[in-house]
């Protein structure tokens, strides 16, 4: 086995980029004020195009896509891509319509809208409603699939001899604080950045899957891949 196909590799490529993404991370969002709603959530509305469209690519891609959706359509058949499909008609209408709106109401969260359309007792209960869904219905299964995902690469059960439910809910916990420290440190902004340059990554990585897999097939006969 060659070192650029060992565990040692694999690690340390991992710690490299999640590192960098990290550092930059930091270093765009030194300067920024986050003592104010637009400047928390709003990333003080400095945020170029590729930046914004980085952070909606991975806002909208998970590991409830890249493991459940994915591994739904291997077992399957590809009708699990109709659920992102669909997602296009969502955003070309908030990008249309709903976005105008925002804009010119000069809101910069959704309660926000409510509460200036409908009032603060609707903006409370949609804040709930969305804390509540995210919380019990999102979230797990993003952590979940993450977590699942990193047991198998790096065996964190094998390694700490513990069990795989155990690992998995280690990882789980750990991968909760991480993403949060961005999003509660650093504000949208941070989130932004770090969204767009693991969505360069994904994009490079997602490209070299199919070469990858001709390039088996070429080099092994079916019977030997499956």
């Amino acid at each position: 086995m060659s070192f650029f196909s060992s565990m040692i590799w694999i690690a340390l490529s991992f710690l490299f980029f999640t590192v960098m993404v990290a550092v930059i991370s930091a270093w765009k969002t030194r300067d920024d004020k986050l003592d104010t709603a637009e400047g928390y959530f709003l990333a003080g509305r400095g945020l170029p195009g590729i930046v914004i469209a980085g952070s909606l690519l991975l806002t909208n891609l998970s590991a409830e896509q890249l493991v459940g959706t994915n591994g739904q359509g291997w077992a399957s058949n590809m009708s699990p891509i109709g659920w992102e499909v669909g997602a296009l008609f969502t955003l070309f209408a908030l990008a249309l319509w709903f976005l105008p709106t925002y804009l010119k109401m000069g809101t910069t969260t959704i309660p926000q809208l409510m509460e200036a359309r409908f009032g603060r007792g609707t903006k409370l209960m949609f804040s709930f409603v969305i804390v509540v869904m995210y919380s019990i219905l999102n979230l797990p299964v993003i952590l979940y699939s993450g977590a699942v995902v990193f047991e198998n690469i790096f065996d964190i059960s094998g390694i700490f001899g513990i069990s795989k439910f155990t690992a998995v809910a280690i990882l789980c916990v750990v991968i909760g604080i991480i993403g949060g420290c961005y999003a509660i440190f650093g504000g949208l902004k941070a989130v932004a950045v770090s969204d767009t340059i693991n969505g360069i990554g994904l994009i490079i990585g997602g490209l070299m899957i199919p070469f990858l897999a001709l390039a088996l097939l070429v080099t092994r006969p079916p019977a030997a891949v499956w």
